[in-house]
């Protein structure tokens, strides 16, 4: 697989992270590190823990039937577009906040991924074999932020990926972007720099499960059929509305906001679709349960499709898993994939600031 996209509009798997080389999962530390001389002493931690709300979110239960899943006009891994039925299942009417994740964390010290030192064994295998180690200073806990300046253009890509995103020590969900970063008054934002194994460890303990793909693409479509966006048919902005949380501007440089937010939204800021689930499109990237394979819908089942019994490593060796969603980082200049037929993947170790998710359950 080419790791350089050659369409900028293409929807690219080939990078995680929107469109991002998925080596920062695991760490790929090497030349992208921020050396900020990271303490794991932080007055965010408690910030965090403060907003924990073990109040149940709210779910919507998401009626049995059938729908046509993917498109034959997009991407190679959303064909062909093929008819699926579902049993009836609940699903978050909203993605998982940060005061529901702290609530997980302060009843069970959990650590997420992002959180735990790197460790080079487990690095290595994923790395060719003549990368040298990384100096002990630099194999610090950390994940993935956003930072609005580069070029769309590969050419000028000194690092191979899009410049815009870094591997920042000390970034996790208590701290999204990083040192200097909190939750204050946040509570109520979706909860990022998600692995997706913490995904999964917040819905068992919720008593939960993480959607499958063919669950979250009927939910998203809200009862509609084979319309474009989540909403139907009207592009965002249309008649001055907006829809969801994209990016608007110069990408990867300047948002303008004109839907209302530059960044991560507060959650339901936007109209709900048929099914009465908020931000299904744009804000933060949702992990579903499915292992990501970009061939699966030749031979996907017709009934309650759970995924392949393995997915396809990436370049780097890493199995992924399946998101979903799109983010606020979506830009119909480079990546459209806030639609509802779109698909991304990412390692299960990888985080990012713009990485959430959301539960499902089985109905009973």
């Amino acid at each position: 697989m080419s790791r350089r996209p050659k369409n900028p509009q293409a929807q690219s798997k080939t990078f995680s992270w929107f469109v991002l080389a998925p080596v920062i999962g695991v760490g790929a530390l090497l030349g992208v590190v921020i050396a900020v001389g990271y303490k794991p002493a932080d007055p965010s931690d408690g910030i965090a823990l403060d907003l924990a709300d073990a109040t149940p979110g709210e779910m919507v239960l998401i009626p049995e039937g059938t729908f046509v899943m993917g498109r034959d006009n997009g991407p190679e891994d959303e064909k062909p577009a093929h008819e699926v039925t579902l049993a009836p299942f609940y699903l978050d009417k909203t993605e998982v906040t940060n005061a529901q994740f702290a609530a997980f964390v302060k009843a069970t010290g959990y650590v997420t991924r992002a959180e735990k030192k790197p460790n080079w064994e487990e690095m290595r295998r994923n790395l060719p074999p003549d990368t040298p180690q990384p100096l002990p200073e630099d194999m610090v806990a950390g994940s993935a932020v956003f930072y609005p300046h580069g070029s769309l253009n590969p050419a000028e890509w000194k690092s191979g990926g899009p410049p815009w995103w870094r591997y920042v020590p000390g970034a996790c969900w208590r701290r999204p972007e990083g040192r200097g970063s909190d939750l204050r008054d946040k509570g109520n934002f979706p909860v990022v720099q998600i692995a997706w194994e913490d995904a999964a460890a917040y819905a068992g303990w919720a008593g939960k499960r993480l959607p499958t793909e063919a669950e979250w693409e009927y939910a998203a479509r809200g009862g509609l059929v084979r319309k474009e966006y989540c909403w139907g048919d009207a592009r965002p902005g249309e008649g001055g509305k907006w829809y969801a949380n994209a990016h608007q501007g110069d990408f990867p440089n300047t948002d303008t906001a004109n839907d209302g937010f530059a960044g991560l939204a507060p959650i339901a800021q936007y109209p709900p679709n048929g099914y009465g689930l908020y931000d299904m499109s744009g804000n933060a990237w949702e992990w579903c349960q499915d292992w990501y394979d970009p061939r699966y819908y030749a031979t996907s089942p017709r009934d309650n499709p759970k995924g392949p019994d393995v997915g396809e490593p990436d370049a780097m060796g890493q199995l992924q898993k399946v998101r979903r969603g799109g983010s606020f980082l979506c830009n119909d200049s480079y990546c459209k994939r806030y639609v509802p037929s779109a698909r991304d993947c990412n390692p299960t170790d990888s985080s990012a600031n713009h990485t959430g998710f959301r539960c499902a359950k089985t109905a009973k």
